[in-house]
């Protein structure tokens, strides 16, 4: 029996909500990273791990929060990342150095880490599943406005008054949004269903069942070679890289950066949009992600180019980045329905995880080759050694789209079946 749609529609635009602010913290570092690097006064691996430490926690917590979302359900973890994240957005904001400002940001990447799954649980239980790609996707093209105010708007407003002024009222925004959660986001939506109980056996179990699925793993690799790499460039070395690689202004690096984002935005939706059309997922993917690696050439050459020319090569990419969130319906598809938060989980933790290793590693080898060149405190990299960075961005791309290979293609439905039954 489904929910009314007066009885879902508010509590899914403060999730989405909640989402959005995710996205913004989780790109954020990359629209500031000039002015993170200048207060810090750090290299380009202590940047990249300063980005990374939302990555780090935020992989940690895909599994716990899948089996959170599948015993206690999602209204009291939303309310308490809400309430985490808005502390660690505070002490990010305030952050007198390096230290207190990774403690800042664990938090953040704590709080926020309940906030995805927790929606893709309330539309596996609210919603038919024939709908699942297009409303994850729909969820994800607003929930990329939070992306997109991480580009040009962040920068604009940083030069303006203060990148920390900023995070304060991110702070503010994430307890409020935690509170709304608790107040008008019901568990149990689905009708006579038993209130979900944390039972320490079925758990272990559903998680082995879906650890054990061999049919999971290839949605986790291409999750974590394609969402990994552009968790690592979007999140941080884009601008950087087209400020000192390619000599753009940073408002100009910005708005790539945006249209970026925009394109990823309506390529989520699109792209499941048009795999529930047709009843595909693997060539979607498949088609995609050859895209994006294909794009990963040109920037790997560092080739100058007209910006009307750049601006849409940036725009094509985050299109064609879209296309790994066809991963998650296809790992809860081929695992039992009552453990889509779990399976969802999993497979995010794949990108997470690889932004979490990429971030840090491409700033590790750009020191390596840093010839020690410093402007307003800032260290500068020469083409080369921007290209080392990334070659290894690309070869995770590459990764990601050989596992699209590999996938079990489920026609848009759960194709499951109990080991009994299969014999």
């Amino acid at each position: 029996m489904q929910v009314p749609a007066s009885g879902r529609m508010l509590p899914m635009a403060i999730v989405i909500a909640a989402y959005v602010l995710s996205f913004f913290h989780r790109f954020a570092p990359a629209g500031i990273a000039q002015d993170l690097a200048a207060a810090f006064q750090t290299s380009a691996a202590s940047l990249g791990v300063l980005a990374a430490t939302y990555f780090y926690v935020y992989t940690l917590m895909q599994v716990p929060t899948g089996i959170l979302v599948d015993t206690l359900g999602p209204r009291r973890i939303l309310l308490l990342g809400g309430l985490i994240a808005g502390a660690g957005s505070a002490l990010f904001g305030m952050a007198p150095d390096l230290d207190v400002a990774l403690a800042g940001r664990t938090l953040v990447g704590l709080g926020v880490s309940v906030v995805f799954i927790a929606m893709l649980k309330l539309i596996a239980v609210w919603f038919d599943e024939r709908r699942f790609a297009t409303l994850v996707g729909l969820s994800m093209l607003l929930g990329n406005l939070g992306s997109v105010l991480a580009g040009t708007p962040l920068a604009a407003v940083a030069q303006l008054t203060s990148w920390r002024g900023v995070f304060f009222g991110a702070a503010v925004l994430s307890a409020l949004l935690g509170v709304a959660c608790w107040i008008f986001v019901r568990e149990n939506r689905n009708a006579g269903a038993p209130a979900p109980r944390f039972d320490r056996t079925a758990i272990i179990g559903g998680l082995m069942g879906v650890l054990s699925n061999r049919a999971t793993w290839p949605a986790v690799w291409v999750n974590f070679g394609i969402g990994g790499s552009f968790f690592a460039f979007a999140g941080l070395w884009a601008t950087p890289y087209l400020v000192q690689v390619h000599g753009l202004e940073r408002v100009q690096a910005a708005n790539h950066l945006s249209l970026y984002f925009a394109g990823f935005a309506v390529g989520c939706f699109a792209i499941g949009s048009l795999s529930d059309r047709i009843g595909k997922r693997r060539p979607v993917l498949m088609a995609g992600t050859a895209l994006y690696c294909a794009l990963w050439l040109v920037w790997l050459s560092a080739v100058r180019m007209p910006i009307g020319l750049s601006y849409a090569l940036f725009a094509l990419m985050g299109l064609a980045t879209a296309s790994f969130s066809l991963t998650w319906a296809c790992a809860k598809e081929v695992n039992p329905p009552q453990l889509s938060g779990m399976s969802t989980s999993v497979t995010n933790m794949g990108g997470f995880l690889s932004g979490a290793l990429l971030q840090p590693a491409v700033g590790a080898l750009m020191d390596f080759g840093w010839d020690g060149a410093v402007a307003n405190g800032v260290r500068l990299y020469s083409v080369d050694t921007f290209r080392h960075g990334i070659a290894l961005l690309a070869a995770s791309a590459f990764f990601g789209a050989l596992m699209t290979l590999f996938l079990r293609e489920t026609g848009c439905r759960n194709i499951w079946k109990p080991a009994a039954a299969s014999t």
